[in-house]
């Protein structure tokens, strides 16, 4: 049942997706604000695409927490899931992302017509004075930024290995910088087939202000980040045994 289920799902995810990228061709010559519409849109359905045929259900915890306006969200990236789950929570999110994914047709079209930003990585110091750049654009003008500082995904449980583009971006921005915690890897294991039933838990912890040394800024997001989605994970364990 479990393979039926995610063979299922998977088949409607990215029949969704293409229905959704035809949809969106339209937005190329509208207003920003009409692709990003179409993005909550299809991340919507996703979500009632998992609940009905992949039995995963999601909890959203802390959103009283998000700041209003400017800021930049460190999230925890174990999963697909999160690229485009995260999206809704925010009133003008913008992704960070590899600038090689500008270069797909369609999906690199409508991410560059949102102006999500984009990071050379091969380019090192240069990219992220460019990143930094771009971003403190985006926070002028009321926008979340998003970034998974481990720069790609782990598996639950895994060591942390965060990478040093969050803590240029803190320092830079001069913003609160949102940290939260994630159990999806556990439902939508990465490089996996099967979609697990459960739920999925969001945790959104408290931001932390701008201000602090690198070092004790790194510090404390790894330890807040860790530890919520370590127990996030012992949660899950703990259900799954009962």
């Amino acid at each position: 049942m479990l393979i039926l289920r995610s063979l299922a799902f998977n088949i409607a995810f990215y029949a969704n997706l293409i229905v959704w990228l035809i949809a969106a061709l339209p937005t190329l010559v509208l207003p920003r604000r009409a692709i990003m519409a179409v993005v909550r849109g299809w991340a919507k359905t996703n979500q009632l695409l998992l609940r009905a045929i992949a039995g995963i259900k999601v909890e959203m915890r802390g959103l009283e927490k998000i700041p209003s306006g400017g800021c930049l969200v460190a999230a925890k990236h174990q999963s697909f899931w999160e690229t485009f789950a995260l999206f809704p929570l925010f009133a003008d999110p913008s992704f960070i992302m590899k600038r090689e994914l500008g270069f797909i047709p369609l999906f690199g079209w409508f991410a560059l017509k949102a102006q999500m930003i984009t990071v050379d990585r091969g380019a090192r110091s240069a990219a992220l004075r460019s990143m930094a750049e771009q971003a403190r654009q985006q926070t002028a003008a009321g926008r979340q930024i998003l970034i998974f500082p481990e720069g790609t995904r782990r598996a639950p449980g895994e060591p942390p290995a965060y990478k040093y583009g969050v803590v240029h971006l803190y320092s830079e921005l001069k913003v609160p910088c949102l940290p939260i915690a994630l159990n999806s890897g556990v439902f939508w294991p990465r490089r996996r087939f099967l979609r697990q039933p459960g739920t999925i838990v969001v945790e959104v912890l408290e931001p932390i202000a701008p201000g602090l040394d690198k070092g004790d800024f790194l510090e404390r997001l790894v330890r807040e980040i860790e530890g919520a989605s370590n127990r996030l994970l012992e949660e899950t364990r703990q259900a799954s045994a009962r």
